[in-house]
């Protein structure tokens, strides 16, 4: 089952839904990975080491270190994975709000974790880019 690429399509309905819970980046080592019973959000092998999403409690639980707290916010349309210019206009009009993005592009979403104290900005950043026209990855007119 595919997803849809054409990427009008795709701003006008992605639906952005906040997730419950606040998200913690952390980073363990691959010998540490291997001895933890949680099941992370995400998990990411990287040369230096593995990170890991989770809820922030569970952090402080397994006193894994963090610098920033983020929400989660997931565009609820069933994006391609080659879709092209999604994530760009997105992170392009969050940049210009102001607001910091990680997205995370799994087989159906697309996830946004953005600045905890952020999430309610960003959403409306989101629905604007909903009601706008979209030529080459560009925001020509938005409607109110």
């Amino acid at each position: 089952m595919s997803g849809i690429k054409k990427l009008d399509i795709l701003l006008k309905s992605m639906k952005p839904e906040r997730i419950k819970g606040e998200f913690v980046f952390c980073t363990i080592s691959k010998e540490n990975f291997s001895k933890i019973k949680i099941a992370p959000l995400l998990i990411f092998h990287e040369k230096e080491g593995v990170t890991i999403i989770v809820e922030k409690e569970l952090a402080d639980k397994m006193n894994f270190q963090y610098q920033n707290t983020w929400a989660m916010i997931t565009l609820s349309v069933h994006s391609d994975l080659a879709a092209i210019g999604f994530l760009a206009v997105i992170t392009k009009k969050l940049a210009e709000e102001g607001i910091s993005v990680n997205a995370v592009s799994a087989y159906y979403h697309d996830h946004l974790f953005v600045p905890y104290e952020k999430v309610q900005s960003a959403l409306k950043a989101l629905k604007e880019i909903s009601n706008c026209l979209i030529s080459n990855s560009q925001i020509l007119k938005c409607s109110k």
